[in-house]
């Protein structure tokens, strides 16, 4: 009977083990498979300033140029702000521990730049133009096209890494950015429409009956500025490159 018991529990064991691994649909085994992910990210500029990023400002426009519309500035930083994003999966199979994934998102993001400036009572309103935020207001569609390594699968777990490039179009009405008919001090400060990124990042699967769910952490940065220079704009004038950071946490299913 105790010998019985023991055969019994070890083919049940076995039954269960086999049916944890085929968990997930067999998606893994397909030549391609699709999904979809939400994602939840955290973006920030990264300011490289001119050498005289200081200094006043003149409105160039006038000639010759009048008094300065602001006597310099005390910093200029950026500021984390989160945003929000939806898209689709392609994943294309290439060896057991490979795959290549094509991920377009469209991305609620803004990003924002505060400005403060020198205080001087000899500048008309110095005082009520102390601080300025500058906020990007963008909706993206960001096309990332990634290497996806995995390890071998343990039960209903597998770890990965995964890196790549993105390509991002903005998307966003260029009227809602327009600098048409503003004075210099109420301009805003203008992004270019489309850049590439580089992007890595680690992940898992983890394997349920029917699909797959991967929590996915990932880095990204712009190659090159992304900056619209116009030293015109007393916003970008001070400033030489304007690169943009994200850290994305993403929920993809399988």
């Amino acid at each position: 009977m105790r010998k019985t018991l023991i055969l019994l529990f070890a083919c049940f064991g076995t039954m269960m083990s086999a049916k944890a691994q085929n968990w997930g649909g067999g998606v893994d085994e397909k030549d391609f498979n699709f999904g979809f992910t939400f994602q939840v990210l955290s973006s920030e500029y990264k300011t490289l300033k001119t050498r005289d990023w200081r200094d006043p400002y003149y409105d160039l426009t006038q000639n010759p140029p009048g008094a300065p519309l602001h006597n310099g500035f005390r910093y200029i930083n950026a500021e984390n702000k989160v945003g929000y994003g939806l898209g689709f999966v392609v994943n294309k199979r290439i060896s057991k521990h490979t795959d290549l994934r094509l991920t377009p998102t469209l991305v609620f993001n803004d990003r924002i730049l505060n400005y403060q400036f020198m205080r001087d009572e000899s500048v008309a309103d110095a005082p009520a133009r102390a601080a300025v935020k500058q906020v990007i207001e963008t909706t993206m569609i960001d096309v990332p096209l990634s290497f996806k390594l995995k390890s071998d699968r343990r039960g209903n777990f597998r770890a990965y890494m995964i890196g790549g490039l993105k390509y991002s179009m903005d998307i966003t009405s260029a009227k809602k950015r327009s600098n048409e008919g503003k004075t210099p001090l109420e301009m805003l400060l203008q992004n270019k429409k489309n850049f590439l990124s580089y992007e890595g990042g680690l992940g898992m699967d983890l394997y349920f009956e029917h699909f797959k769910m991967s929590p996915e952490l990932k880095y990204s940065s712009t190659f090159n500025s992304i900056l619209e220079h116009d030293n015109n704009n007393p916003y970008s004038a001070p400033l030489n490159k304007l690169m943009l950071r994200h850290v994305t946490f993403s929920l993809f299913f399988e």
